[in-house]
């Protein structure tokens, strides 16, 4: 059960006796020593190269020589072997990093095999080591209470090692390094295609035809042909199966709930999600405190409280907790709030470790551009003076209580140019790149849910949009001596998220069939979730949502010599994604026949029609059967509230072999420097055909960008993880131009300005 590049024939023509100067022998993993063998090292470079055009062992041999060295270890021997195909990766031989990742393969599984006793490297019995991972602790005892030993066996026997040859080596290098299980000492016990299967079982487990469906969803995954996100790869067959990446809360404007809130957002962070947290409804700064004029603090005390405990939580050491704060722009602390993570000014206000994001309505957008008059208020003196919450109005209703308090003269208002503020946002987002934009009239309006709810804010990565409400303490009392608290749950976003690879898709068929098998994984992975809250799973049953996203994109259309600045480009999103869209549905309305619609559906635009109504959704020729859809959906519903959502899958994208989400390729060649070295990485499939159409993201007009996105928008239920590439010279017209553009097409939610002088961080929790 071994890929080609482990078996041990000889290539003809290698004269045996060759030496390298000054190299005599080596130091097997035992501590034996014993003579070079050129004929050998060839061989194992032969089998790397085998295959690849523009890869020679000859090349390779010459490459790592100079650093070789007598009395080296074989590990060392295979280290150097790597890197020197590592390095040798350019424009011209882009084949470098497959030969590197398997070499990288064949000592894995050397070190495998060795960790786990195994007589022979490469794959064994599967059935043996699911049984040993359980005993040690690192598999889940659930596995084998659903699945039998000669089920587990059989697909053991499904297994492909021969797709082991398609990661590259970058790709290989995160799977190894942060997805397969290790021991308590760090040795490595699982192999990639063990951990698509282990991952697939887990999803499968209460499918009635669990088999059936455990090697459709291995295929999809060990194929490539679509990713799951961190934590259910990194999870799932484990005994803490947090799957889920993305949580939203909403604390209101009490002691308790902004506390329970923080040990929420503690223990998502324990379990490696991602957080966003919306900050409305909290009292300004200089507001009353039970009639004690002047005694609160504002949101930005307690945003450094979340701060601290992104920075102290962590998924065990590994990575430290990350969360996006919301904050409305009317609300009175907004130009404190908007300095969080700059440089200048009082540091006791700053919280650098948060990603601030602003709420802004139409109105604001509409002031903007008349350059008028912006109004902040408080949100607790708003609900005082004129009895309602206007945090909790959308559109034209919004507008209504927004002029009511600006028509009442007992409410204290700040006056501020609404340009000034609009300059504010995007002079820290020049400087850190933050905050992020949640368009929160737009996202409302679209929300298919809205009978049920309202959307306050996004989540980390900006893609996802769904309905909240705060989880509210009913009742603290002493029962016998124990101290007993009652909750309500509220809406407590969660978000489950796969990847379709548009790299590796070529063809309609391939993306239905991978859709509708995204689809179901991610349903299911809803019912065999470890939530890290209670409410959690409350409002992940309840709504059922789900974030379909892409990885590829730029790949795709570089596939297809579509360039990223022209109308074929936007075009082609819209016919892409309203297929996407269309069989999404169809997966989730075929979903909902088998097991039941989502427990909200009535009322909602699924059952209205108002979904596809908003959408211009019409059978036509050439296109999609809509109205045949429309009808299936009314009758039979959807299993799942909300199915699409694109999120950044910087790291899933880096192991699919493809382009990172939506966004157009840094640089069609570049290094990374690692601490074993520096790492040339080229444009997936960079070829001569390829080059020109992989056009580099700092050099690509924004609003090409923006037009692509808004096609892109209306296919999309929740939102999508966009950013804008801007260069150090941009002008600050042209750069208002951008939010401007962004709005007035209909984009829901704006991710990093990436200045191209200044390094963010990606999101690890929202990768998928």
């Amino acid at each position: 059960m071994n890929p080609v590049l482990l078996q041990d024939a000889p290539p003809s023509g290698v004269r045996q006796g060759r030496e390298l100067p000054g190299v005599r022998e080596v130091v097997k993993h035992d501590g034996r020593r014993q003579p070079f063998d050129y004929a050998k090292v060839y061989r194992v470079a032969a089998r790397a190269c085998a295959g690849l055009a523009g890869c020679a062992p000859e090349a390779l041999l010459d490459a790592c020589a100079p650093q070789l060295w007598d009395g080296m270890s074989t590990a060392e021997l295979m280290r150097v072997l790597t890197q020197a195909a590592v390095e040798l990766t350019s424009v011209e031989a882009p084949n470098w990093q497959y030969a590197a990742a398997r070499l990288l393969l064949a000592q894995s599984y050397k070190d495998a095999a060795r960790n786990r006793g195994d007589r022979e490297p490469g794959y064994g019995d599967f059935l043996s080591l699911v049984v040993r991972l359980e005993r040690m602790g690192r598999y889940g005892t659930y596995i084998r209470e659903h699945y039998r030993d000669d089920e587990i066996a059989e697909l053991g026997r499904y297994i492909r090692p021969e797709r082991d040859l398609l990661f590259n080596y970058v790709g290989l290098k995160q799977l190894i390094d942060r997805y397969l299980i290790r021991g308590r000492g760090g040795e490595l016990l699982e192999l990639p295609q063990e951990m698509f299967m282990g991952v697939a079982m887990h999803l499968a487990m209460r499918e009635r035809d669990k088999l059936e469906h455990a090697k459709r969803f291995y295929d999809m995954l060990s194929q490539l042909e679509a990713t799951m996100a961190t934590p259910t790869l990194s999870n799932a067959r484990k005994p803490f199966p947090q799957l889920s990446s993305c949580f939203i809360d909403m604390p209101q404007d009490d002691l308790i709930s902004i506390y329970d809130t923080d040990k929420a957002f503690a223990r998502v962070s324990k379990f490696g999600g991602g957080m966003g947290i919306y900050v409305g409804k909290i009292r300004a700064r200089g507001s009353a405190i039970r009639h004690h004029q002047g005694a609160s603090g504002g949101v930005i005390p307690w945003i450094k409280n979340f701060n601290n405990t992104a920075v102290s939580c962590n998924q065990l050491g590994v990575r430290r907790g990350a969360v996006s704060v919301y904050l409305d722009v009317w609300h009175k602390d907004i130009l404190d709030f908007l300095e969080l993570r700059t440089n200048n000014g009082d540091e006791r206000m700053k919280a650098h470790d948060i990603f601030p994001a602003v709420c802004i309505p139409d109105e604001f957008m509409r002031r903007v551009e008349r350059r008028d008059t912006w109004y902040l208020f408080c949100p607790y003196e708003v609900e005082q003076v004129m009895g309602f919450r206007l945090e909790d109005a959308w559109g034209e209703e919004f507008e209504r209580r927004y002029q009511a308090c600006i028509d009442e003269p007992r409410l204290p208002r700040l006056e501020v140019p609404a340009i000034e503020v609009m300059k504010r946002i995007m002079r820290s987002a020049f400087e850190t790149g933050t905050p992020f934009v949640f368009f929160r009239d737009t996202a409302n309006r679209m929300n298919p849910n809205k009978h049920a709810g309202m959307i306050y804010c996004s989540n980390l990565c900006t893609e996802i949009a769904q309905n909240m409400r705060p989880t509210i303490l009913v009742e603290e009392r002493l029962a016998d001596g124990d101290i007993v608290m009652r909750y309500r749950p509220g809406d407590f976003v969660v978000c489950n998220l796969s990847s379709l690879n548009l790299g590796r898709c070529q063809t309609m068929e391939d993306i239905r069939r991978t859709v509708h098998a995204q689809v179901r994984a991610m349903d299911n992975a809803i019912d065999l979730n470890h939530y890290p809250v209670p409410q959690a799973a409350v409002t992940n049953r309840r709504y059922r949502a789900v974030g379909l996203g892409v990885s590829g994109y730029h790949q795709y259309l570089a596939q297809r010599q579509i360039p990223w600045e022209s109308e074929a480009h936007v075009a082609e999103a819209d016919r892409l994604f309203e297929w996407i869209n269309y069989f999404a549905i169809e997966a989730s309305w075929q979903l909902a026949r088998e097991k039941g619609p989502y427990e909200l559906f009535p009322g909602s635009d699924w059952q209205t029609g108002a979904y596809f109504d908003l959408r211009g959704y019409r059978t036509r020729p050439g296109g999609p059967d809509w109205d045949r859809l429309r009808e299936q959906v009314a009758r039979d519903g959807v299993r799942n509230a909300y199915l699409i959502a694109i999120a950044p899958t910087s790291s899933t994208s880096l192991i699919a072999g493809s382009t990172a989400g939506i966004d157009p390729v840094f640089s069609r060649f570049f290094l990374e420097e690692k601490k074993n070295g520096v790492i040339p990485q080229t444009a997936p499939g960079l070829s001569p055909q390829t080059f020109w159409y992989y056009q580099e993201a700092h050099t690509i007009d924004q609003q090409w960008s923006t037009r692509a996105a808004a096609a892109r928008q209306r296919h999309i239920d929740q939102s999508q993880s966009f950013n804008l590439y801007i260069t150090p010279d941009i002008g600050v017209r042209e750069f208002l131009n951008l939010y401007m553009s962004a709005w007035k097409q209909g984009l829901k939610t704006i991710y990093y300005v990436r200045n191209r002088s200044l390094e963010v961080a990606d999101c690890v929790a929202c990768s998928s």
